[in-house]
């Protein structure tokens, strides 16, 4: 593969037909990658490889029949770029898939293989002030955001709901590298106000992840979201923290600690989560959200959410037509207005070529007379040179030849062969003049 094609997007069909014509580990030098990682990319765009021994067998004319490449299911990474991280599939190729039964049932202690381990991978976070989220180094993770307090709970809630999702035939994985795919904006706010004061400063960021959770209902992606809801509340300062009035830090505090302590309002997390479904494709403005109470509880609104998205996807997949639509309809008059400013664009062009040229002719000419006038002078200066007699005809004949020198000689044919032509300093894309 040429150096400049290293980065360039492969699909899964050439990808398939390239492992099966070349062995892996040479194969995997002209992508400029190990073996071991081109093995990692066909596992996660579900293309077979050969076996152990097939090149041998090839070789003696004894190999087994390549298999087909399957079909990408919806959401399944289909282009590999070296450029681009592989999708995360937590799901092994040889682990089944929960059948979409209603009556199929998981193990209660079954977890969901997106979330398998990644307990510790939230918990470590980049330093947090009093009363944050979680801020986890790490981009690719599920969308969860709670704070340490809450995270068991909303890994709890997240496994049961992807579990009945399963159970139900639709997966869920992380997005795949996918310009068409985008992480909806999730309001943290319990009660969304005009003000925002999440954080010490009142506008430090809240994590999210790299690339959006999603499930499928048929082929309709829907991007998942679970967040724990913030709510405004007093915080007072004491000893070089922040604390909740009703905390027990400020309800054992001394008057006289109190009394050099000030307060101030800040979004803090409630301990009472949110879960939002909405359209993570590009150009869809759809999305349902679930809040908890203190009396109503996520756990139980599970199988209500499940149905709700069922009884939406159509909606979403018509929303998805009209988008892809209005895309279309863009791109035309993008194209259409990029079209007329490269027309207007030549027209400038042209005419700038014919300023310069009739510039430079007009240079040509004037160049010309001052040459055209100076000959004259030094012919009409032989002339009479030629009626004076004695001395004085030798002194000026030397005097032209020194004046000659000075000047120099110059064709004023010369200055008509630089001139260049309008047509040779640009010739019009479309046929202007």
């Amino acid at each position: 593969m040429p150096k400049n094609e290293e980065f360039a997007d492969v699909s899964r069909e050439e990808l398939y037909e390239r492992v099966w014509a070349t062995p892996i580990n040479h194969l995997a030098k002209s992508f400029g990658v190990s073996g071991s990682y081109l093995a990692r990319v066909c596992e996660t765009l579900n293309i077979p490889r050969p076996p152990v021994g097939y090149w041998q067998k090839k070789a003696v004319g004894k190999a087994p029949p390549r298999p087909s490449l399957a079909p990408a299911q919806p959401g399944d990474q289909v282009v590999w770029s070296k450029s681009q991280p592989l999708a995360i599939d937590k799901r092994s190729r040889n682990e089944k898939r929960p059948k979409p039964s209603a009556n199929a049932r998981l193990g209660a202690d079954w977890q969901h293989p997106l979330l398998r381990g990644t307990e510790p991978l939230f918990r470590k976070t980049r330093r947090l002030e009093a009363e944050e989220f979680l801020n986890p180094t790490k981009k690719l993770l599920p969308d969860i955001i709670c704070s340490a307090k809450c995270l068991e709970r909303a890994l709890s809630i997240a496994n049961e709901l992807y579990r009945a999702m399963e159970r139900k035939g639709h997966r869920i994985q992380i997005a795949p590298p996918n310009p068409d795919f985008r992480r909806a904006h999730i309001e943290d706010r319990e009660v969304p106000g005009k003000d925002r004061k999440y954080g010490r400063y009142g506008f430090t960021g809240i994590w999210s992840p790299l690339r959006p959770t999603i499930t499928f209902f048929d082929d309709v992606p829907i991007g998942l979201a679970l967040t724990e809801m913030t709510e405004r509340a007093a915080l007072r300062y004491l000893k070089g923290e922040y604390y909740r009035e009703a905390s027990d830090q400020i309800r054992r505090a001394k008057p006289w600690q109190l009394a050099n302590s000030w307060t101030r309002e800040q979004d803090i997390p409630s301990g009472r989560l949110r879960f939002v479904a909405y359209s993570p494709y590009r150009g869809v403005d759809w999305s349902l959200s679930w809040d908890e109470s203190n009396k109503r509880r996520l756990e139980g609104m599970i199988l209500g959410i499940i149905k709700k998205l069922a009884d939406s996807a159509s909606r979403i997949s018509t929303l998805m037509k009209e988008a892809d639509e209005a895309a279309i309809r863009r791109r035309l008059e993008w194209e259409e207005k990029h079209q007329r400013y490269l027309r207007e664009q030549d027209q400038r062009r042209v005419a700038q070529a014919r300023t310069e040229s009739l510039t430079q002719l007009a240079e040509v000419i004037r160049r010309w007379d001052e040459v055209s006038s100076i000959e004259r002078f030094f012919a009409e200066a032989e002339a009479r040179v030629q009626s004076e007699n004695g001395d004085r005809t030798v002194a000026i004949l030397e005097r032209l030849d020194l004046a000659w020198s000075l000047i120099g000689t110059s064709d004023p044919l010369e200055f008509l062969e630089e001139w260049v032509a309008p047509k040779e300093r640009y010739r019009s894309e479309y046929g202007l003049d």
